[in-house]
């Protein structure tokens, strides 16, 4: 029940266990990178997913009925355990949440533009393909209903 400030977590891990001895740690953001560290000072880490710790929790959430919880859980001979990732593993899943990121505001942004031109009159292909081609026209019509503001935002999001 000892609280630990993050910057001297692993000097008191490292003081307290011995080497080769077995650590177990809920995964969640930081985890792959002190599962990597501790390995690679002769410990046997543990990472267990958070819905697997969950169900041991006694009370209220806080750091030390967590650190019960997941010696609970690792005590479970059934236990299913996640394999720690690489760099190179998080590099590539960096990546593709970085890219459903971008498509996804991509996506809000097209809408966005549908629904403000139909306040105006204008219907919005579906297709993305397509309302990046209308933008430029709808941008060149004088006579469609759009005022000089909405067709400055509108220039600025079509850029």
């Amino acid at each position: 029940r000892q609280r630990l400030p993050r910057d001297r977590w692993l000097q008191t891990v490292l003081e307290k266990i011995e080497p080769g001895g077995e650590i177990g740690m809920e995964s969640c953001g930081g985890a792959h990178h002190w599962a990597r560290q501790l390995q690679a000072r002769g410990f046997q880490v543990r990472l267990i997913a958070p819905q697997f710790v969950k169900p041991y929790v006694k009370s209220n959430k806080n750091d030390a009925n967590d650190a019960e919880a997941i010696c609970e859980a690792m005590s479970r001979p059934s236990m299913r355990f996640v394999a720690i990732k690489t760099i190179e593993q998080q590099d590539i899943q960096a990546t593709h949440r970085i890219r459903a990121g971008l498509i996804e505001q991509r996506t809000a942004k097209a809408n966005q533009i549908r629904g403000l031109v139909a306040e105006y009159g204008l219907v919005a292909p579906k297709e993305l393909l397509m309302l990046r081609r209308a933008i430029p026209c709808w941008l060149e019509d004088a006579d469609n209903g759009l005022t000089v503001r909405l067709r400055r935002l509108l220039n600025g999001l079509w850029g």
